[in-house]
């Protein structure tokens, strides 16, 4: 079986940022690719809000399908980041997904 190792030349495939400070934190892994996820999402799309605050909208429905997680553990991450001070949610209305404002 061939080896491919890394080298100085070799070309990273597409990634997301994993902000460092999330190692050392006491949440849910589940939590923590979340954070990620939304992070990624936050800055590729550059939503602004009306105070040039940067936001993503992603229905729980998506997120269990990226994550390949249930409902409630979507849930629980999404209550753990906001614990966390991570996370922010701004309700948009019934049948409307919310605003989700990632924090630093």
């Amino acid at each position: 079986m061939e080896r491919n190792y890394l080298t100085a030349d070799t070309e990273m495939p597409p990634s997301m940022p994993y902000p460092r400070f999330l190692a050392d934190m006491k949440i849910s892994s589940t939590a923590k690719l979340l954070y990620v996820r939304l992070l990624d999402k936050t800055v590729n799309e550059k939503e602004e809000d009306d105070k040039g605050y940067l936001y993503t909208r992603f229905p729980i429905s998506e997120q269990m399908a990226v994550l390949s997680k249930s409902d409630a553990a979507v849930k629980r991450a999404l209550l753990e980041l906001e614990q966390a001070g991570l996370l922010e949610r701004k309700r948009q209305g019934r049948g409307r997904p919310n605003k989700l404002y990632i924090l630093a």
